[in-house]
């Protein structure tokens, strides 16, 4: 238990947003601001952005503050509507039983522009989701707040562009 409290008070040290409380309290939001608010008000507006350092001209995803890769700071990190294209470069199946909403997949998508994010393919059943599969990015309502997902692009599930 005591070790318990001693992560607890560490997390609380380098992250002071946190408290005991929203630790443990599912459903609480985590703090917005800075880049993170930027994206989530694009994707309320139905725009999914990613950012490109100009020093560097790398793309990152999720918004940071900082380039990752070169260390530039936020005036070096310009927005930009990626191209929609990826690849899966891994997915997975979490089973559940068809009352709690059934099976659904999880995957990683590699951007057109670099970047990789954890998502999701809709429109083809968790299983039929391949690494390698050409996918395109498609913004959906859950929860009440705008997600970012992938459907199989051109209808193709052969994994091939």
């Amino acid at each position: 238990m005591a070790h318990r409290a001693h992560v607890a008070d560490t997390v609380a040290m380098v992250f002071p947003y946190l408290t005991r409380d929203t630790m443990t309290q599912p459903g609480t939001p985590a703090p917005v601001g800075g880049a993170d608010l930027h994206y989530r008000q694009a994707l309320d507006q139905g725009r999914f952005l990613i950012q490109r350092c100009t020093s560097c001209d790398r793309a990152i995803f999720y918004p940071r503050m900082v380039c990752p890769h070169c260390g530039a700071g936020e005036q070096q990190l310009a927005w930009e509507q990626p191209s929609g294209h990826g690849t899966v470069y891994s997915t997975t199946v979490v089973r559940r039983k068809p009352e709690a909403g059934g099976d659904y997949n999880v995957a990683l998508i590699d951007l057109a522009e670099g970047v990789r994010l954890m998502s999701r393919v809709e429109g083809i059943a968790p299983a039929e989701v391949r690494i390698g599969m050409a996918v395109q990015t498609k913004i959906v309502t859950q929860d009440g707040g705008p997600l970012v997902v992938f459907t199989p692009e051109g209808g193709r599930h052969d994994g091939f562009r």
